[in-house]
């Protein structure tokens, strides 16, 4: 199964099964488009995790 509560996705969709499979099914052959740069996502998600391990 995958680890669709670290994402919040269980909150929107309360059931575990259910949610899983709407994400499996949204990236069913997926491609990942690498552009070179770094995403303002991830950049803030890692500042956000950086802050949390210095507290």
């Amino acid at each position: 199964m995958l680890p669709t509560s670290r994402f919040g996705w269980t909150k929107t969709f309360t059931d575990p099964r259910l949610c899983a499979a709407i994400v499996d099914r949204l990236t069913f052959n997926g491609a990942i488009i690498q552009t070179g740069t770094e995403s303002d996502r991830l950049a803030h998600t890692k500042a956000v995790a950086k802050r949390a391990e210095a507290s």
